[in-house]
């Protein structure tokens, strides 16, 4: 065969063998955005970057998103190894990440199986994820992804459709199943003296299979601070109605800050709670909840949070200390969180 054949031959091949399953690219205000990405055998993920900071989001199952953290960093997120690439069935699958559920918890509802495709758009700043319609409930969950563009920060909106033909009664619930080994955070409400206040001022709820004295949980005068630790396999959980309307989890000297409302004059499920933590051997979850809403035919209820990456060595030992590194890191927060 004739030499310059055959290398043409060889270059068709290579172009047809390579852009097989490749990859879509766009860039938008510094943004970019891949598609049709494997990640932990799932080949139809997108990713979001902005240079610091980077998220992967399932299509093939979900809505999930299954990745968060710092450029070739560590995912802050857990990704369960016995359902990672999964996909179909009607069995609900852990996979990891951060999930959409409804409130309260009831089963088989609350475990309705997302396991199928997720459509979503993009429109060079938001991308778009929309679920099929859950036959238990009648609803479409949606998240829409909005990347800061040259900050650690991505905002998530949760939004639930009733796609029924009656008034359903949930909460929005998003979860994040957390990478093993760090601790949440959560802030504890502002001393007030006796003589000046009387009433209490939140709630602190237990689940049936939590005890007061696990190791785990450090009930501090500013924060209650819950560890993943994998040599206890046992599961724990507690909940609080969290009027500072932030939470936090820390790991390698990097802290993931979730912002969220809160209603003062809504009603929230679990006896008042919009802050959960849930902790078992493998992973940790810190949880947002949206206030309890009927839900009329045709209309939705939303719920947001603000994500911001820091990195950064904490005093964990020096309340004080931890106190004002955050309330410097949530001075750079945007105003709409703090009405």
């Amino acid at each position: 065969m004739n030499k310059t054949i055959l290398f043409i031959l060889l270059i068709s091949f290579s172009r047809c063998f390579w852009g097989m399953g490749q990859s879509n690219v766009s860039v938008t205000n510094n943004i970019r955005m891949i598609e049709n990405f494997n990640f932990e055998g799932w080949p139809n993920c997108i990713k979001l970057s902005n240079g610091k900071i980077e998220l992967i989001v399932t299509t093939d199952v979900g809505p999930r998103i299954i990745y968060f953290g710092f450029i070739n960093g560590l995912n802050f997120f857990y990704v369960s190894s016995a359902d990672k690439g999964k996909t179909g069935g009607d069995k609900w699958h852990l996979f990891g990440g951060h999930r959409f559920w409804l409130a309260p918890e009831i089963m088989p509802r609350t475990y309705a199986a997302d396991n199928t495709n997720v459509k979503y758009t993009w429109n060079g700043k938001v991308l778009k994820l929309s679920q099929d319609i859950e036959p238990q409930t009648n609803t479409v969950k949606e998240i829409e992804i909005t990347m800061y563009p040259n900050t650690n920060e991505v905002e998530v909106l949760h939004r639930i459709i009733n796609q029924g033909k009656s008034d359903v009664e949930l909460a929005p619930w998003a979860i994040t199943a957390c990478a093993p080994g760090g601790l949440a955070l959560i802030p504890q409400e502002p001393y007030i003296d006796p003589a000046d206040y009387l009433l209490p001022i939140r709630p602190l709820v237990l689940w049936a299979y939590t005890k007061m004295n696990d190791p785990r949980y450090v009930w501090g005068e500013k924060f209650i601070v819950a560890k993943q630790d994998p040599t206890i396999s046992s599961e724990t959980k507690i909940g609080v109605l969290n009027k500072q309307k932030w939470a936090a989890y820390y790991i390698n000297d990097c802290l993931f800050l979730k912002i969220f409302e809160y209603e003062p004059n809504s009603v929230y499920p679990d006896f008042g709670c919009n802050n959960e933590i849930y902790i078992n051997g493998d992973f940790i979850e810190v949880e947002t909840l949206g206030p309890l809403s009927i839900i009329h035919p045709n209309e939705s209820v939303e719920h947001l949070e603000k994500w911001i990456l820091v990195q950064k060595k904490l005093k964990l030992n020096d309340e004080d200390a931890l106190e004002l590194a955050i309330k410097q890191m949530l001075k750079f927060v945007s105003n709409w969180i703090f009405k």
